[in-house]
């Protein structure tokens, strides 16, 4: 086995009996942060549905003539996306711009990393800057992918005059409820912060419009629903509604179905998982060696940006050290971190200052940053959706990723 210089050439020996005992069984395992078993769905199932050769989809030729100068939209958001990088729209965008601009109501299905955000924030800057009595409520179940919607809006909408309240828990309450009171026309929010504020006041969604959801079937999945309907009941009947996601599954189609007028529904998956991924497994020897594995991955050439997930918090944060002090640059994400702790590690991430994420499924959804080359499930995912959500952190914007799964 070659292993790169910039780590230790012999895999370390457990440090202690400490050490022993901490990886005597899985790290990470199948216990619930509560203290109990929580098993996934995925134990036993066949290993060949994480097993699939990368082929990447060549756009047809009446999809990749469409251009963003195509679209009935300012000449400074045209100039915008242009330096954000855009020069031709992707599948999802080329189909939902247009019905957006129409102001009709969309639900939009389409693989993680294929350009969803832009697909909504595009057409609701236009709207907004040709009518300034427009406002719009994002609602993201996680606070890091509404922390992107909102990097992403700033770099559409710069000099506009549009401005956003970025409406999280963790953060400062009093900085957001300033950004609410001075007219921001775009609030992005999870839900739990949200209810906070509409309960004190400071938020009035009769003044909106027009509401996205983004990855909706997580919302519904994690026990947002009845959220959801509170909000959506307080807005006007009269609105735009817009539906996002990788996975809608029928039992969250049907509710959508509800909050929705003569919607357009827009699919552009070719699969479940992306084309552009190439997946397979890691057969674990043992309990015993599963990190030594894990080592032995990782001290690989091309494993230059590599995302680890694992089930639990506690289990990331253990595996998190254990790899540190086998010399890796590394950092961890999860819910017991603060805001402010998430927020640097991510960006660490971004800049190549660490090579290594180790995360629970709180980065699976929506997060996107560049260049990964590898996602590795550490340990199982709870179901297969999660799978589907996890692997799309790779393989984004045209580019090739790997996907590797553990499997004992």
């Amino acid at each position: 086995m070659y292993y790169n210089n910039k780590f230790r050439r012999n895999r370390p020996s457990i440090r202690n009996n400490e050490s022993n005992r901490r990886f005597s069984r899985p790290v990470n395992g199948n216990r619930s942060p509560h203290g109990g078993q929580r098993r996934s769905q995925l134990e036993g199932a066949d290993i060949n549905i994480f097993i699939k050769k990368a082929n990447p989809v060549v756009l047809t030729e009446s999809i990749a003539n469409i251009r963003f100068e195509d679209f009935n939209i300012s000449e400074i958001l045209k100039q915008n996306i242009l330096k954000h990088g855009y020069s031709k729209p992707t599948q999802v965008q080329s189909q939902a711009i247009k019905p957006i601009l129409e102001g009709r109501d969309v639900i939009g299905l389409a693989s993680t990393g294929t350009g969803k955000t832009a697909a909504f924030l595009i057409p609701l800057i236009d709207k907004i800057f040709k009518d300034r009595s427009q406002k719009v409520l994002i609602i993201a179940p996680t606070r890091e992918l509404a922390i992107q919607i909102n990097e992403e809006l700033r770099s559409f909408s710069y000099g506009m005059g549009i401005y956003s309240a970025l409406v999280i828990g963790g953060a400062n309450m009093n900085r957001q409820v300033q950004d609410i009171r001075r007219g921001s026309n775009i609030v992005i929010s999870t839900p739990g912060r949200l209810k906070d504020l509409i309960k004190r006041r400071e938020i009035n969604l009769l003044n909106f419009s027009n509401i996205v959801l983004d990855e909706v079937d997580l919302m519904v999945d994690i026990g947002f629903i009845a959220d959801v309907k509170y909000f959506i009941s307080q807005m006007p009947k009269i609105r735009q509604s817009l539906f996002f996601s990788a996975t809608i599954p029928p039992k969250v189609q049907s509710i959508l179905q509800s909050f929705v007028t003569n919607p357009v529904t827009i699919s552009v998956k070719f699969q479940e998982t992306s084309e552009n991924v190439d997946q397979d497994v890691i057969k674990i020897l043992s309990s015993e060696k599963k990190v030594d594995q894990l080592h032995d991955l990782l001290v690989k050439d091309g494993f230059d940006k590599v995302l680890i997930f694992g089930r639990t918090k506690h289990g990331i944060e253990k595996l998190n050290k254990e790899l540190e002090f086998r010399g890796f640059k590394t950092g961890a994400l999860h819910g017991n971190k603060n805001q402010g702790q998430r927020r640097r590690v991510l960006e660490s991430f971004k800049q190549n200052q660490i090579q290594i994420l180790l995360a629970t499924d709180v980065a699976s959804r929506g997060l996107d940053i560049d260049n990964v080359t590898h996602v590795i499930n550490y340990d199982l995912p709870q179901t297969y959706e999660d799978y589907i959500h996890r692997i799309g952190r790779t393989g984004r914007a045209g580019k090739m990723g790997t996907a590797l799964t553990f499997v004992g």
